[in-house]
């Protein structure tokens, strides 16, 4: 969808970090009991759907994993000009392979898959080289108003929050017309 938006409108798109679950531990967490009950509710076959829809596969987590590893590699794909490519290739790591995107295994895979030096990135990040920015980031984040993913913010005047079909992006992207 977001490539669609690229093609169709000549938008640009950057994707900045943001915890959900900052508490998050290192080793992830198991899911709590109300995500639980929204999936065995159908909240999952949305997603599926919608997933579907868009020709792209969607598999439940099975944790909630901890994402600052990925946060901190992801700016240093931006740093080599990656990191929409390798954003997309984390995200279908874990969205339709189920993988743990906390180990450094898939996180050096999906480096590898995307052109980048697996090693120089997992010792960048391992020295801590990111991990300001990613903090600055994630607080800026915070200070517009962004409480869930992923968050869309267009033109910093609107957000789109949630997985949303093609149609809302559309909306937005109309009153914005309307407006210049």
């Amino acid at each position: 969808m977001v490539e669609r938006l690229k093609k169709e409108y000549n938008v640009e798109v950057e994707w900045r970090p943001f915890y959900l679950r900052p508490d998050t531990p290192p080793e992830g967490m198991e899911l709590p009991d109300y995500i639980k009950r929204a999936r065995a509710n159908g909240s999952e076959e949305r997603l599926q759907q919608l997933a579907s829809n868009y020709g792209m596969e969607f598999v439940s987590t099975k944790r909630i994993y901890n994402t600052r590893l990925a946060h901190e590699a992801t700016e240093y794909a931006r740093e080599h000009g990656k990191a929409n490519g390798f954003h997309r290739i984390v995200f279908r790591k874990v969205y339709a392979e189920g993988q743990d995107i906390s180990q450094w295994d898939v996180l050096r895979s999906a480096a590898e898959e995307a052109s980048l030096n697996a090693d120089e990135m997992q010792s960048d990040v391992e020295s801590g080289k990111y991990t300001a920015e990613v903090a600055a980031q994630v607080q800026q984040a915070y200070q517009i108003g962004v409480s869930g993913v992923p968050t869309y913010v267009m033109n910093n005047r609107y957000a789109v929050v949630g997985a949303q079909p093609y149609e809302v992006f559309l909306q937005v992207i109309e009153k914005l017309k309307t407006e210049v």
